[in-house]
């Protein structure tokens, strides 16, 4: 209508005066350009390129409602034993600032890293690469739908997670979900899960994050039912069933996947343990073979005191005090420990299930280490191009991925499969996540002296994304093996 308007405003024109005709045609051209310089949007079109957060739950079966969050706290279950969140020593790390990059430049783990890993996941989902999204690359996106549970409608909640209980002021931690670069992850499906684990069985093997996994796991499940506890352990390991879907679930305690006997002398706060890097832990290496799936984890009991021993003999320690023994670093237990326990698991001859490697998930201490004061206060995730893996968390993630790829191709022998649950570049963006110093009331914090906890996640929090994770993975396994 503009271009019509200025049109017969120059015919009215040429009646008081004739203007030659190349005249008109260098003012007609002249026109065209002022119009797609001011009107962009008659040559562009845009496309949304996101979709609402689809809906939880559509399954027939009734639901316990979720409770609204200004619901009023319920104490939960203490655990049976247990440790304390925040143990680890990580000396290793330096403090954690707030850096932010350049909006051109989005930091990344090194070309040779990257394939690495694309290699790993590649083969992790057991189908060619085309065929697969890659579910680990990808940013948190809003979630006004969340939570899906509260420590109100979850008993499970293990105390010093339990962030609503401890009175967390904010709560926008909560809306977020995972969002794949190149498709979409669906939310945790209840009904579709317990479906899809119909007469199998999950363990969770590891410290206690995988603890904290499994508990996230359990309170997604309470929307639909509660578990009945089968194990009679005084101990850290445990056993529950969903009868009716004779399903089973259970955590064994491995904080270092290998044989491992506490060594603590009486005023040692951290805890030490004397490590045989070669010798299977049968706490779970024994017990794991009629599982149809494990979840395999471990990550920052290795940063405590330890004595490093292989065949028998004491090979060097970390942050020991003797001066003729061999000072090692973390790296060098890490790596041990993971093929040893790999390789336990491809000499089980009756283990037919599916092996997970959880990757390990950052810690986000700032000014200051777990025990020199270090908190994280943050409340919103990082943008990927805010903070980048790196140090002590890249290399540990690099140590999985080669321990991982050793282990597929031993497996792929026999049959066995081994997958990679990767969470570390999708933890390292939830510096928000943590109870940090809502894990336990103040006064009591104060009299106990306890370190502010940066290492596990809240409940619930960032970390109920890992059985969105996890329904998908099962999936695929389950697709490929019908396929098969």
């Amino acid at each position: 209508m503009k271009f019509q308007a200025i049109e017969h405003s120059l015919s009215k024109h040429q009646t008081r005066r004739k203007i030659p005709k190349i005249a008109s045609l260098i003012a007609l051209t002249t026109l065209l350009s002022v119009i797609s310089i001011y009107s962009p949007s008659i040559l562009y079109s845009t496309k949304k390129i996101s979709k609402e957060p689809p809906n939880f739950d559509s399954g027939e079966e009734s639901v316990k409602p979720t409770a609204p969050l200004d619901l009023p706290s319920e104490a939960c279950r203490d655990e049976d034993g247990g440790s304390g969140p925040c143990n680890n020593k990580e000396s290793e790390v330096e403090d954690q600032k707030n850096t932010k990059w350049d909006e051109e430049k989005s930091p990344s783990l090194k070309e040779e890293e990257f394939e690495a890993t694309k290699s790993a996941e590649i083969e992790a989902q057991g189908s060619p690469e085309e065929e697969q999204c890659d579910l680990f690359s990808g940013e948190w996106i809003p979630n006004p739908e969340a939570p899906y549970y509260t420590n109100a409608t979850c008993y499970g909640i293990q105390e010093h997670q339990n962030c609503m209980k401890y009175e967390r002021p904010d709560t926008e931690f909560l809306k977020w979900r995972w969002k794949p670069d190149g498709c979409e992850l669906p939310m945790f499906n209840p009904h579709q899960f317990l479906e899809l684990v119909r007469g199998k069985s999950i363990a969770f093997v590891g410290d206690s994050v995988a603890r904290n996994h499994l508990q996230s796991l359990m309170c997604l499940l309470s929307r639909v039912l509660y578990p009945r506890e089968i194990s009679n352990s005084t101990d850290e390991n445990r056993q529950w069933e969903y009868k009716s879907y004779n399903f089973k679930i259970s955590i064994f305690w491995a904080p270092y996947l290998v044989r491992s006997v506490e060594i603590t002398g009486a005023n040692d706060r951290t805890r030490s343990f004397s490590l045989y890097l070669d010798e299977f832990d049968e706490n779970w290496t024994t017990k794991i073979e009629e599982y149809d799936y494990v979840l395999i984890s471990a990550g920052h009991w290795f940063f405590r005191p330890t004595m490093f021993y292989e065949n028998g003999q004491l090979l060097g320690c970390q942050y020991c005090a003797q001066e003729n023994v061999t000072h090692l670093t973390t790296y060098f237990s890490y790596q041990r420990a993971f093929r040893t326990a790999f390789r336990a698991i491809n000499s089980l001859k009756n283990f037919k299930g599916v092996t997970f490697l959880r990757t390990f998930a950052p810690s986000h201490f700032e000014n200051g280490t777990w025990d020199t004061g270090g908190n994280c206060p943050r409340t919103r995730p990082y943008k990927r191009n805010e903070t980048v893996l790196q140090d002590y968390s890249l290399e540990l993630y690099k140590i999985q991925l080669n321990e991982l790829r050793i282990a597929q191709e031993e497996g792929g022998k026999r049959g066995l499969r081994f997958r990679l649950f990767d969470v570390t570049k999708t933890m390292l963006l939830r510096p928000d996540g943590h109870p940090s110093i809502y894990g336990h009331w103040p006064a009591e914090s104060k009299k106990l002296d306890l370190p502010n906890d940066c290492v596990h996640w809240c409940l619930p929090g960032p970390i109920d994304s890992w059985n969105d994770f996890l329904l998908e993975l099962m999936k695929r396994e389950e697709s490929d093996k019908s396929v098969a």
